[in-house]
């Protein structure tokens, strides 16, 4: 890992405390915490864009023709 870079954040008490009672439990930093949430939450959003990315060719289809499709094949 590079050297870590400070950043000020504010945080709501609640969520403060929360986060450094995670942090006692888990035996580590609050930042350590911090950092593998952003990081989890950045590679969810990267695997997000990914699948709309692989689905961007699909057809699109109206909501009316959807539930058509769907009563025919008994599904609703």
């Amino acid at each position: 890992m590079s050297d870590p870079v400070r950043a000020t954040i504010y945080l709501d008490p609640t969520l403060h405390r929360a986060l450094r009672l995670k942090a006692a439990d888990l035996h580590c930093s609050m930042s350590d915490v911090v950092n593998r949430a952003l990081r989890e939450s950045l590679i969810e959003d990267a695997e997000d864009l990914e699948v709309a990315e692989s689905r961007i060719a699909e057809p699109e289809i109206s909501y009316e023709a959807l539930l058509k499709d769907l009563r025919k094949h008994g599904k609703l």
